[in-house]
């Protein structure tokens, strides 16, 4: 089902951020400690997004293969340097694409985001939340996925909500039609994070210069909180605000 992680903090190689920690991402990709729903390893590819710094949109490299194959992680990106870094490891959905379009961070201007989960019953159960986007902008998707078609949901709200307000939303419709998705969404514009926990880990660590928020927390190190269940983050040095995201899961009363 995936696994995340987004940094803030002083620079740091784009390498570091993934390989650092004893329990760093890229150990995650085959031994992940949370791996709801099934699945064992997140083999399916990986993506990593970071801002070159004055005001520069996010860039980033995505790879269909395993990212401990891939030469470029000790290699290239040991050369690059950010002060925010998003990185996902993937565990495709049966029947979805293996390519290197369909793995997160999917990015857009300033944005980049990942998730970690499946939307229940893809692609039927949310047909109608499909029809509300333009159709443009359904073709413009990166991947036939779930993970592309919850992007270009959040993507489209973030012109006029904020952030944080923007994957709530999601969240609510998705659930309101598939109750028994798993949406851990994270979002970053490389000042700030944004990110949901919903049926799926998640844990945050953040102190006066650095924020992680992160599927598994990469080291034992303290200060890390775990997120409930049904709460939003958001987060970056010297600020964390931790919300439950508003309304019961849909069928929680037994119904």
């Amino acid at each position: 089902m995936c696994r995340h992680l987004a940094y803030l903090g002083p620079p740091r190689s784009v390498a570091e951020v993934l390989t650092d920690g004893p329990h760093s991402l890229v150990r995650q990709s085959w031994a992940p400690a949370d791996m709801r729903g099934g699945g064992v390893v997140n083999a399916d590819g990986y993506g990593v997004a970071w801002w070159p710094g004055n005001g520069a949109d996010a860039v980033g490299h995505r790879n269909p293969a395993p990212i401990w194959t891939d030469p470029a992680v000790l290699g290239v990106l040991t050369q690059v340097s950010s002060t925010g870094v998003v990185g996902a490891v993937r565990s495709a959905t049966e029947g979805m694409p293996i390519t290197a379009e369909a793995c997160a961070p999917f990015t857009h201007g300033p944005w980049a985001f990942s998730h970690n989960g499946r939307i229940d019953g893809w692609p039927d159960s949310v047909a109608a939340l499909a029809e509300w986007l333009p159709a443009v902008e359904l073709l413009r998707m990166p991947a036939l996925t779930d993970s592309a078609l919850l992007w270009t949901l959040v993507h489209r709200r973030l012109a006029a909500s904020s952030p944080g307000d923007a994957l709530r939303e999601v969240v609510a419709s998705v659930l309101d039609a598939a109750p028994l998705s798993r949406l851990n969404l994270l979002l970053s514009d490389g000042a700030g994070i944004w990110a949901t926990a919903v049926d799926h880990a998640l844990s945050v660590r953040v102190d006066d210069r650095h924020a992680i928020v992160t599927s598994e927390p990469v080291d034992d190190r303290g200060g890390w909180v775990e997120v409930p269940d049904m709460h939003s983050v958001e987060a970056w040095p010297g600020h964390l605000q931790i919300t439950e995201i508003p309304g019961a899961r849909p069928g929680e009363d037994g119904t």
